[in-house]
């Protein structure tokens, strides 16, 4: 199928991107690197009245070292991503995202706005703690993670705004495990353990509606519980969603595994 018809933008900066979405009256789209937005066009699932480009707005792409954390610009593309060095994190995260061509083309700021509860990065993001910030007709905000995912493929982002970057704290163990049927497919589970100021936090995305946190698994840890102590307050605290891809005892049960794995990836026994 070929897209239904819209007008096209290209915008020069923030505060075009800004105005071009609050005149759509809630129909403009912004395409970056297009992984998620073109193929739903194609299939006439969105019908943007106007599409707002934003590849060639300066200043949105890029990873810069703060004191404590990397600041992550929304046109990033996935494979910069694999190639820096400054949060391994992001780095090993980065590489279990689709393929060669998405890694290329998909944005970090995109991945963060699609809010798919099975991606990666909105996984690191909640693990982390990263701060999101937005542009809109009312200024600049600064939005946690945890509070800007509402549900699959929903965020709490007005229609007028726009990611301009993620900043992640950079933590000082980390630990990542992903199973997916074959790579480079969407995960089933994902498990995201960093410590974090001396805390310990786990994020899990495949498991529910947006990614979310063992908060008794990292009680359990906090409390001295070990690994053994974790894995069995996240059996008990996690009722994953079921689909046609596993029930919700096999979720679980890949859960438990993956933040196992991610636990002693990081070092934690």
């Amino acid at each position: 199928m070929k897209s239904a018809p819209f007008d096209y933008l290209r915008a020069r900066d923030v505060p075009e991107v800004v105005a071009a979405l609050a005149g759509a009256d809630g129909e403009g789209k912004i395409l970056a690197g297009g992984q998620s937005l073109v193929p739903v066009l194609a299939l006439r699932m969105a019908r943007p009245v106007v599409l707002v480009d934003i590849n060639h707005v300066a200043g949105l792409s890029g990873v810069v070292r703060e004191e404590n954390s990397v600041r992550v610009g929304a046109l990033t593309r996935h494979s910069e991503l694999t190639r820096q060095t400054q949060h391994p994190l992001l780095a090993e995260a980065a590489r279990w995202i689709g393929h060669t061509a998405i890694r290329t083309r998909g944005t970090a700021g995109g991945s963060i706005a699609h809010a798919d509860p099975s991606a990666e990065l909105p996984a690191v993001a909640v693990a982390t703690g990263a701060s999101v910030a937005v542009a809109g007709p009312s200024g600049d905000r600064c939005v946690a993670a945890e509070e800007l995912f509402a549900g699959p493929l929903m965020t709490t982002l007005a229609e007028e705004e726009i990611i301009t970057a993620v900043t992640f704290p950079r933590p000082t163990r980390w630990g990542f495990a992903e199973f997916a049927r074959r790579h480079g497919d969407f995960a089933l589970v994902t498990a995201v353990v960093a410590e974090v100021g001396g805390e310990v936090r786990i994020a899990l995305g495949g498991v529910g509606a947006v990614p979310v946190r063992a908060s008794a698994a990292e009680a359990s840890l906090a409390v001295g519980g070990g690994v053994t102590g974790a894995v069995d307050a996240l059996a008990g605290e996690l009722h994953p969603t079921a689909d046609l891809h596993g029930s919700t005892e096999y979720r679980r049960a890949v859960a438990v595994e993956m933040v196992r794995r991610a636990l002693a990836d990081a070092g934690i026994n």
